[in-house]
């Protein structure tokens, strides 16, 4: 069976060489080269790369900006039997469908119907659910629909970020994708329907890490961990961007602040350093310690390390860009 592969980010790195180390992989198909880093210098996928590392310079890869007419011909020209996708970006529309006589297969990392879209693994974590995965299904007209081939569970702790999820995601598709493609070789598909509500979840901004500091401890927390590594969570501090990389929600009334004792401060509020817990920041709903923090465009630090390197630190509050920091 000769499989072409359409993917872009490293969270497909595994599946295109376990397919390859298995199947016959015609080619990789690809987005074209972005601009990366300062420089503003273009840049392969990371599929990109690997591929040409692992397969050689003469290995096909397309990455053309639009699969019209010229993208079918080049994909034709390669006679793959089978399109397998992931995290490709971009919708196949019925005419590049058709060049595959044995179709197409997308794996997804989530448990469909749940989190269909563009950034499932963010969705989860932001949505607090106690579980997500990873599936197998077949390639159909409407985004994510359908039917599944495989699929495989993971129980989450609420601590995951997106880039632990991302890894084990990886492993596990890799696993599913090759368990599929030796079902379709020997005939012994059960493709199954999907069952459950439908939810989905749009593409993430980079905007979207902007915090807002009067929602609740838990979901600022959830959006830290979803936005690691992108577009990173962050907020100012004195004009500056500061990039929050690690937070902890502490429990209901800790401190006493908000209650008769302590009056509530502004949301986003810098109370002080408690040093076994780190930088304490009254959040919507009660406090968040702040672990890991980092300056725009300088080395990440402990909170003990950041709080001894700015002065008169309690009091000082996060707020958006057009704050003063007091």
């Amino acid at each position: 069976m000769r499989v072409l592969f359409a993917g872009s980010p490293s969270i497909a790195v595994s599946s295109l060489l376990a397919v390859a180390g298995g199947h016959r992989l015609v080619g990789l198909l690809t987005n074209p080269e972005s601009a990366s880093g300062r420089s503003g210098g273009k840049k392969p996928t990371a599929l990109a790369q690997v591929a040409r590392e692992q397969f050689g310079p003469d290995f096909p890869v397309l990455d053309f900006e639009h699969l019209g007419p010229e993208a079918r011909v080049a994909v034709a020209a390669l006679a793959p039997d089978l399109l397998l996708s992931f995290a490709y970006g971009r919708i196949f529309g019925p005419r590049f469908l058709a060049l595959f006589p044995m179709g197409g297969i997308n794996i997804h990392p989530s448990l469909l119907p749940r989190h269909r879209g563009a950034s499932p693994i963010q969705q989860a974590i932001l949505d607090r659910d106690k579980e997500t995965g990873v599936c197998v299904q077949r390639l159909a007209e409407a985004m994510d629909s359908g039917d599944i081939l495989a699929s495989k569970r993971i129980s989450l702790n609420g601590r995951e970020t997106a880039s632990s999820l991302s890894l084990l995601a990886a492993g596990m598709g890799a696993d599913l994708a090759v368990q599929v493609l030796d079902a379709i070789e020997s005939q012994s598909l059960s493709p199954r329907p999907q069952e459950g509500e439908v939810s989905y979840c749009e593409k993430i901004q980079k905007t979207d890490g902007l915090l807002d500091w009067s929602l609740s401890r838990l979901e600022l927390d959830a959006r830290i961990r979803a936005f690691d590594t992108w577009p990173g969570a962050y907020s100012f501090l004195g004009g500056l961007r500061l990039n929050i990389l690690e937070a902890e929600v502490l429990p209901d009334g800790d401190g006493g602040i908000g209650s008769d004792r302590l009056p509530r401060p502004p949301d986003g509020t810098i109370l002080g350093l408690d040093k076994a817990r780190g930088i304490l920041i009254w959040a919507g709903d009660g406090l968040l310690a702040l672990k890991k923090l980092q300056f725009s465009g300088r080395k990440v630090l402990s909170y003990n390390d950041f709080a001894n390197g700015v002065r008169n630190l309690a009091g000082l509050r996060l707020a958006g860009p057009n704050a003063l920091g007091r």
